[in-house]
């Protein structure tokens, strides 16, 4: 190793070569989908691990680290403009060790240089371009680059040699501008609760709800002026605000203006008319490039579909609205069955671009939808559905979207909205049946355990929603799934697909589980699930735990020694962090277990960060979920006594809306116990104070708001 590069380095790993010369592409056999579909570029790929190290040192050269994910649009436009070049990738082979990262198999690296690419550069996205000393220091970073100078950007071969002039000319400087950026994004102990630590969660709770209220659009739903992200977190945070307005209520009128609520309900119509929503598959695309919901980028996520299928779920189950429902059952029957692998279980995502063309097998023209549909139908649906000659996206064609809504337009056209919206969904079918006979988009098969126990949440939250047994019965397979596969006796996996790289789970995946597990047990009271819930929260958990603080980090001790730091992620992005998820499912594992020694780190931590979550809402709208989680107290309900069809009855007066703090116990709490005769019993308990039986549904209410 070259000894201006020893300093704080990880030193390379003897007998590890290997050969070197012409393009040696080591990515075929990979298990990742996005890293074989590099295995034909002319580019010396590695993929993260020793080798890759050893040969940047061998050579001493810097290293450029690509990250990018499966059904990433403009990972693919690079790849195509960049990495399929074989000019392009001989300057590449030539200047530098190229390291290709799927950021879906390796969540570790990406944490650790997205969050390089944000403090170099603002801001974050895939692809990921990183270049990296010898060591795995970054020294340099950004995302996207053309293959030649254009639109303020430079050309990728032009960055290449600049980066490789430097290294040789000024090592010194970036060996410093390394140590200093390395140190920038190492994570620092969580701050102190302080002395008014136990004043700042209801403070922080006001300020960011008057915040996200201040923030939303409210002409076109939503956060944002485009691109436009549905941040399910910082939504759920609303609704629960909104549930937790009018907690007497089985079911609460329309909102006030301008609250929570509103909000909530004004985004989650934009998004179900827009484009975003798939008007005939279901589910959601990723974002839109616009502030009107309209025109996506097409890749479909998981955890987006597993998110929002739960968002629109629950503010059904709390509002009653028959079109939340609708897409609720969209986005299950739809996507989620999109994903749905064979043998059981959810892979990641399906592509954005189709036989080279991004959006090619959604969009549609006005004769497409007159051939499927017939001419007089067609030319109706094209009204309905906002088709015109000239298009909405690039290349002419329509991102279909409800431009006005479906009462809107019945009665424009002196029909019944239950006619019309019978009529639309017969187009729907229709659609669906000619689209299936397009080219797919290429599917993700990579099946993550955090995905699926996210998936199995919202096929539970479904479930309830919709009164279907069925979905709750996919659920529970799900789960039974990823622990008999992921599960190991003392750690969890994060893919458990066939050729996965055995890692240990993030943070994410196990506190995701935990929940599952925990949501689980509330929808059929059966021990063994409490069970899984005891084993993440006491065998799981302290694997993550910040020894210097409260809090947890990202990937259990003992972790890949190659990253320059061990990362820990607090803000919530397209998914809720793995600290707010560990928050989250403390908070409920302490209440489920009877366990007040679990909750204390979960508590600690939102101390600490209350004060941020309330001024950054946005970034933190998960964490804020168990803030007003912790403020409310837990608050648990066990049924006791009487026969099967009297507990029922009182647990459906507590499952018959959404009460976002309120858990079901299989039984009491000791100090609960009480003499029922012999009929079936409610029994309310915030914390360790608890009510008295109840046997009826109005006193059960009462109750249950009290608490």
């Amino acid at each position: 190793m070259p000894a201006r590069l020893r300093a704080g380095g990880a030193a390379a790993e003897p007998g590890r070569l290997v050969r070197y010369g012409g393009a040696v592409n080591r990515l075929a056999g990979s298990g990742s989908a996005y890293l074989r579909a590099h295995a034909d570029n002319p580019v010396d790929w590695y993929p993260w691990g020793p080798e890759a190290f050893a040969r940047a040192h061998e050579l001493d050269r810097p290293i450029l680290v690509s990250i990018g994910y499966a059904a990433c649009h403009w990972c693919h436009v690079m790849a195509r403009e960049s990495f399929a070049d074989p000019a392009i990738a001989a300057v590449q082979n030539a200047l530098v060790v190229s390291v290709k990262v799927d950021r879906e198999e390796r969540p570790d690296v990406d944490a650790v240089y997205m969050e390089a690419v944000q403090a170099l550069t603002g801001a974050g996205g895939w692809p990921m371009t990183v270049f990296c000393l010898p060591d795995g220091r970054p020294f340099h970073a950004g995302t996207y680059f053309p293959p030649h100078d254009r639109d303020g950007l430079i050309g990728f071969p032009r960055l290449l040699e600049a980066v490789a002039a430097a290294y040789t000319e000024r090592c010194g400087d970036l060996v410093s501008a390394a140590e200093r950026l390395t140190q920038a994004v190492t994570p620092v102990p969580l701050p102190s609760p302080g002395r008014r630590g136990a004043e700042a969660g209801p403070a922080a709770l006001a300020a960011a709800t008057t915040r996200l209220l201040e923030q939303l659009d409210w002409a076109r739903g939503g956060f944002g002026a485009g691109p436009k992200f549905p941040n399910a977190p910082a939504l759920l945070f609303l609704l629960g605000r909104s549930a937790d307005a009018e907690p007497t209520a089985a079911r609460p009128g329309p909102p006030s203006a301008r609250s929570p609520g509103a909000a909530v309900l004004r985004t989650l119509d934009a998004m179900a008319q827009g484009g975003i929503y798939d008007q005939v598959g279901g589910g959601f695309h990723r974002y839109t490039v616009d502030g009107s919901w309209r025109i996506p980028h097409f890749e479909k996520m998981l955890a987006d579909q597993a998110q929002l299928a739960s968002l629109y779920a629950r503010a059904a189950r709390l509002y009653g609205r028959a079109g939340d429902l609708r897409v609720v059952e969209g986005t299950v029957d739809g996507a989620l069955a999109d994903l749905a692998v064979e043998g059981g279980g959810f892979a990641t995502s399906t592509d954005a671009d189709t036989e080279g063309r991004e959006g090619r097998f959604f969009v549609w023209t006005p004769s497409e939808l007159a051939s499927a549909l017939g001419a007089d139908e067609g030319g109706l649906a094209a009204q309905v559905f906002g088709v015109s000659p000239q298009g909405n996206f690039d290349d002419g064609t329509t991102v279909l979207h409800l431009p006005r809504s479906l009462a809107t337009v019945a009665h424009d056209f002196g029909v019944e909205p239950a006619a019309l919206a019978a009529r639309v969904d017969g187009w729907r079918t229709r659609l669906r049946a000619v689209r299936a006979r397009r080219v797919p988009p290429r599917r993700d098969p990579t099946q993550l355990t955090g995905g699926n126990a996210l998936a199995a949440i919202a096929l539970l939250d479904a479930a309830s929603a919709l009164d279907r047994p069925a979905y709750r019965a996919r659920a529970l397979d799900v789960l039974e799934l990823v622990l008999e596969r992921a599960r190991r006796a003392d750690h969890l996996l994060h893919a458990f697909h066939p050729g996965a790289v055995p890692l240990p789970a993030t943070l994410a995946d196990t506190a995701a589980l935990g929940l599952a597990c925990a949501a689980a047990f509330e929808a059929t009271l059966e021990p063994a699930w409490l069970e899984r819930v005891g084993w993440v929260a006491e065998a799981l958990l302290p694997t993550y735990r910040d020894a210097a603080g409260p809090g947890w980090f990202d990937v259990p001790t003992g972790h890949d020694a190659r990253l320059p730091i061990r990362p820990r992620s607090l803000e919530d992005g397209a998914a809720p962090s793995g600290t707010s998820l560990a928050v989250l499912f403390g908070l409920q594992a302490a209440a489920l277990l009877d366990r007040p020694d679990v909750r204390s780190d979960p508590v600690a931590v939102l101390a600490g960060l209350a004060p941020t979550a309330g001024r950054l809402p946005l970034a933190f709208g998960a964490l804020l979920q168990a803030l007003a989680a912790a403020c409310a107290g837990p608050v648990t309900v066990a049924v006791t006594g009487g026969d099967a069809d009297q507990r029922a009855a009182l647990l459906a007066v507590v499952r018959e809306r959404y009460r976002p703090h309120v858990l079901v116990l299989a039984t009491p709490a000791a100090s609960a116990t009480s003499a029922t005769g012999g009929a079936a019993a409610a029994v309310v308990c915030h914390g360790r104070r608890c009510g008295l039986p109840q046997r009826g549904p109005a006193g059960l209410r009462l109750e249950l708001a009290r608490a």
